[in-house]
């Protein structure tokens, strides 16, 4: 027998062999807020699937999660804000219906460096004043904000355009979502605003609780007095909905074409049922047990659209949003 008769009887044995199952795949990407939150779900939930089925989470933004997901792209998109007028035209025209379901709220925190000793609590207006537009290259000392604080640079950190956290920061601090200076680091990755913050003594930046509760160590947490004294963000602040106007609900958004897909199906509904415990372990605040219920619910009767009519809102408090996922 030649070489190549050889090696052609070995393929032709190897070619009948049965080959392992492929891996299904769930494609997620989105909000770096939710990732978290959609991480520990994911593995949570492959764990259970024993390699059958694999679970992709990226963070390119609400924004980005949103373009991708509205293209087709993706199955589930994470979003740190409501979906948007603009976005349910474009998911409209690729013909992607959707599912919206809270999962978790957040409590957006305004952080400094530890070694920061005077900024203990900011009015919203101290943060306007920070933040709005006008303030590029002109408002560069923490002096400027309270005259009692130091003659000392502001270094600001920040989310990224493509960023619901951006999006809901920037409609609750300064009016208008987006509206914002543009002389500060800007990053979709969190772990990037972290560093920036625990690096330097002058900093100042906004991210997810969560992020902030991990790094703890190394940052600060801002009180944030919205018109009735200075709160701090914590799980109790966010659920008896006295820390305004930071406090938010985050979501997933779920392609019905998708859910048609039974490891989706399955994956979403291990989600909501395992969220409470889930979310409490990466430190957002869970919802109550019948907001998932509700959300399950919404599932079976193919409830599709959002509650929200495509527009940014602020100061959304949990009851709030039960009494609207109720009338859905």
């Amino acid at each position: 027998m030649t070489k190549l008769t050889m090696f052609m009887f070995v393929a032709g044995l190897l070619a009948f062999q049965p080959q392992p199952a492929k891996a299904q795949v769930i494609q997620i990407d989105g909000s770096s807020t939710v990732f978290p939150v959609t991480e520990a779900v994911a593995e949570e939930f492959q764990k259970s699937k024993k390699g059958k089925v694999k679970v992709t989470v990226g963070i390119s933004g609400t924004g980005g999660g949103f373009k991708k997901f509205c293209r087709g792209e993706i199955d589930i998109s994470d979003a740190s804000r409501p979906i948007l007028k603009q976005e349910i035209e474009a998911c409209k025209g690729s013909g992607v219906e959707f599912f919206e379901l809270p999962v978790a709220y957040d409590a957006l925190t305004v952080i400094v460096n530890p070694k920061n000793d005077w900024a203990t609590s900011m009015t919203v207006a101290e943060l306007k004043k920070i933040w709005e537009p006008a303030a590029q290259g002109k408002v560069t000392n923490w002096n400027q904000v309270r005259p009692k604080w130091p003659d000392a640079p502001l270094k600001l950190f920040g989310a990224g355009a493509d960023s619901g956290t951006f999006d809901y920061f920037t409609e609750a601090i300064v009016g208008k979502a987006k509206s914002s200076r543009g002389d500060f680091t800007a990053s979709e990755d969190d772990n990037v605003l972290v560093q920036g913050v625990a690096n330097d003594r002058n900093a100042l930046g906004f991210f997810g609780f969560a992020y902030y509760i991990e790094n703890q160590k190394k940052l600060k947490a801002v009180a944030i007095d919205g018109g009735k004294g200075p709160v701090a963000p914590s799980a109790k602040s966010v659920e008896d909905g006295t820390y305004q106007p930071l406090s938010r609900p985050i979501f997933i958004y779920v392609s019905k074409k998708a859910l048609a897909k039974p490891e989706v199906k399955e994956f979403v509904e291990f989600y909501l049922k395992n969220a409470p415990a889930l979310v409490k372990e990466v430190k957002y605040v869970a919802l109550p047990a019948k907001a998932y219920s509700l959300g399950l619910e919404h599932l079976q009767k193919g409830k599709i659209g959002t509650v929200f009519g495509g527009e940014a809102e602020v100061g959304v408090k949990i009851d709030d949003l039960l009494k609207r996922e109720a009338k859905f």
